[in-house]
Protein backbone atom coordinates (compact mmCIF):
# COMPACT_ATOMS: atom_id res chain seq x y z
CA UNK A 1 0.00 0.00 0.00
CA UNK A 2 3.17 2.38 0.60
CA UNK A 3 3.98 1.56 -2.91
CA UNK A 4 0.38 3.17 -3.96
CA UNK A 5 0.57 6.42 -1.78
CA UNK A 6 4.53 7.02 -3.05
CA UNK A 7 2.93 6.56 -6.62
CA UNK A 8 0.17 9.17 -6.33
CA UNK A 9 2.51 11.44 -4.16
CA UNK A 10 5.41 11.34 -7.26
CA UNK A 11 2.31 12.12 -9.51
CA UNK A 12 1.17 15.00 -7.56
CA UNK A 13 4.53 16.32 -7.54
CA UNK A 14 4.63 16.25 -11.36
CA UNK A 15 1.85 17.89 -11.98
CA UNK A 16 2.80 20.87 -9.41
CA UNK A 17 6.35 20.82 -11.37
CA UNK A 18 4.23 21.43 -14.36
CA UNK A 19 1.95 23.76 -13.40
CA UNK A 20 4.49 26.05 -11.57
CA UNK A 21 7.33 25.89 -13.96
CA UNK A 22 5.32 25.91 -17.47
CA UNK A 23 4.19 29.14 -18.53
CA UNK A 24 1.82 26.99 -21.48
CA UNK A 25 0.21 24.57 -18.73
CA UNK A 26 -0.58 28.02 -16.52
CA UNK A 27 -2.57 29.78 -19.42
CA UNK A 28 -3.75 26.69 -20.57
CA UNK A 29 -5.11 25.99 -17.12
CA UNK A 30 -6.62 29.31 -16.57
CA UNK A 31 -8.32 29.14 -20.15
CA UNK A 32 -9.65 25.80 -19.47
CA UNK A 33 -11.31 26.46 -16.06
CA UNK A 34 -12.99 29.79 -18.05
CA UNK A 35 -14.35 27.76 -20.33
CA UNK A 36 -15.58 25.51 -17.67
CA UNK A 37 -17.10 28.41 -16.06
CA UNK A 38 -18.45 29.66 -19.32
CA UNK A 39 -20.12 26.41 -19.71
CA UNK A 40 -22.10 26.85 -16.85
CA UNK A 41 -22.92 29.74 -17.10
CA UNK A 42 -24.50 29.09 -20.27
CA UNK A 43 -26.54 26.30 -19.22
CA UNK A 44 -24.59 23.76 -21.70
CA UNK A 45 -26.11 20.09 -21.97
CA UNK A 46 -24.48 17.45 -19.39
CA UNK A 47 -22.82 16.26 -22.74
CA UNK A 48 -21.52 19.54 -24.22
CA UNK A 49 -20.30 20.26 -20.56
CA UNK A 50 -18.29 16.26 -20.60
CA UNK A 51 -17.11 17.17 -24.00
CA UNK A 52 -15.47 20.53 -23.16
CA UNK A 53 -13.74 18.63 -19.72
CA UNK A 54 -12.26 16.14 -22.19
CA UNK A 55 -11.00 18.65 -24.75
CA UNK A 56 -9.17 20.73 -21.59
CA UNK A 57 -8.16 17.87 -20.18
CA UNK A 58 -6.78 16.11 -23.61
CA UNK A 59 -4.89 19.85 -23.69
CA UNK A 60 -3.22 19.89 -20.38
CA UNK A 61 -2.43 16.11 -20.45
CA UNK A 62 -0.69 16.91 -24.04
CA UNK A 63 0.95 19.66 -22.56
CA UNK A 64 2.41 17.56 -19.56
CA UNK A 65 3.78 14.64 -21.88
CA UNK A 66 5.54 17.32 -23.73
CA UNK A 67 7.13 19.16 -20.42
CA UNK A 68 8.17 15.41 -19.94
CA UNK A 69 9.80 14.58 -23.16
CA UNK A 70 11.67 18.57 -23.46
CA UNK A 71 12.85 17.60 -19.64
CA UNK A 72 14.26 14.18 -21.08
CA UNK A 73 15.89 15.46 -23.82
CA UNK A 74 17.55 18.27 -21.71
CA UNK A 75 18.90 15.60 -19.54
CA UNK A 76 20.02 13.62 -22.15
CA UNK A 77 22.00 16.49 -24.25
CA UNK A 78 22.31 20.41 -23.98
CA UNK A 79 24.30 20.34 -26.95
CA UNK A 80 22.25 21.43 -30.16
CA UNK A 81 20.86 18.60 -31.66
CA UNK A 82 19.09 18.15 -34.84
CA UNK A 83 16.75 15.05 -33.64
CA UNK A 84 16.30 16.29 -30.48
CA UNK A 85 14.55 19.80 -31.59
CA UNK A 86 12.71 17.27 -34.32
CA UNK A 87 11.58 15.44 -31.00
CA UNK A 88 10.09 18.76 -29.34
CA UNK A 89 8.89 20.27 -32.27
CA UNK A 90 6.92 17.05 -32.68
CA UNK A 91 5.71 17.30 -29.21
CA UNK A 92 4.85 21.07 -28.87
CA UNK A 93 3.36 20.40 -32.53
CA UNK A 94 0.75 17.62 -30.25
CA UNK A 95 -0.25 20.43 -28.24
CA UNK A 96 -0.99 22.62 -30.94
CA UNK A 97 -3.03 19.93 -32.18
CA UNK A 98 -4.73 19.64 -29.02
CA UNK A 99 -5.30 23.36 -28.81
CA UNK A 100 -7.03 23.71 -32.17
CA UNK A 101 -9.28 20.45 -31.07
CA UNK A 102 -10.15 22.34 -28.01
CA UNK A 103 -10.87 25.62 -30.33
CA UNK A 104 -13.40 23.79 -32.32
CA UNK A 105 -15.35 22.11 -29.76
CA UNK A 106 -15.55 25.66 -27.75
CA UNK A 107 -16.88 27.06 -30.95
CA UNK A 108 -18.97 23.93 -31.74
CA UNK A 109 -20.47 24.24 -28.08
CA UNK A 110 -20.70 27.86 -27.26
CA UNK A 111 -21.52 29.14 -30.93
CA UNK A 112 -24.99 28.87 -30.73
CA UNK A 113 -25.83 30.11 -27.49
CA UNK A 114 -23.16 33.00 -27.96
CA UNK A 115 -25.00 34.07 -31.41
CA UNK A 116 -28.27 33.74 -29.63
CA UNK A 117 -26.95 35.57 -26.66
CA UNK A 118 -25.64 38.27 -29.14
CA UNK A 119 -29.01 38.55 -31.45
CA UNK A 120 -30.95 39.12 -28.33
CA UNK A 121 -29.51 41.71 -27.16
CA UNK A 122 -28.91 44.00 -30.34
CA UNK A 123 -32.23 42.86 -31.94
CA UNK A 124 -35.16 45.08 -29.58
CA UNK A 125 -37.91 42.04 -28.54
CA UNK A 126 -40.90 44.45 -30.76
CA UNK A 127 -38.69 44.35 -33.73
Amino acid sequence: MNNVWLSLKNAFLGLKYCFVTQRNMAIHSVIGITVLVAGFWLKVSKYDLLFLMAAVLLVLVAEAFNTALEKTIDLHTRERNHLARVAKDVAAGAVLLTSVFAVIVGLIIFGPPLWQLATSCLVPDNY
